[in-house]
């Protein structure tokens, strides 16, 4: 699926609830599916700065595409690292970089976050952008136009 194909499906998923509470609930669930991440992977390194809660976001390149694993120590930011993981991971680094995330707006999801919160929010979607940046430089210097 392209990443617009995966927007538009978490679209279609938050549209289904009109109460905020409700949507705050799917967050928390997306959350709680999202597998546990491997401790060894809970670094600093690996800390997104930015965030008031604990976050952590692992990417790896694997046959041209970027993994994103994650965690967090909240439950409704663990959530939106659920959903990021969900829209962006699997794809490539050029793709990712092509990508705008409109979904964010359209769920009402930076408007019904506290602004630590959305501060959060825009640096995990920073992080996953500058991996995107750093694998693509590789792949040119390999010469994988």
């Amino acid at each position: 699926m392209t990443i617009n194909e995966l927007q538009d499906n978490v679209v279609e998923e938050f549209s289904a609830f009109d109460d905020w509470m409700d949507k705050y609930a799917l967050l928390i669930d997306m959350g709680n599916n999202l597998p546990a991440l491997d401790e060894k992977f809970k670094t600093e390194s690996n800390l997104i700065e930015g965030c008031q809660s604990r976050v952590w976001l692992q990417a790896d390149y694997v046959d041209g595409n970027i993994i994103f694993q994650g965690d967090s120590d909240a439950v409704i930011v663990k959530g939106i690292v659920s959903l990021l993981i969900q829209v962006l991971s699997g794809h490539t680094p050029q793709e990712i970089l092509d990508a705008d995330l409109y979904f964010i707006e359209q769920i009402g999801l930076k408007e019904h976050l506290s602004p630590t919160r959305s501060n959060g929010l825009l640096a995990m979607v920073k992080q996953m952008h500058l991996y995107a940046v750093a694998f693509r430089a590789r792949e040119k210097e390999e010469g994988k136009n």
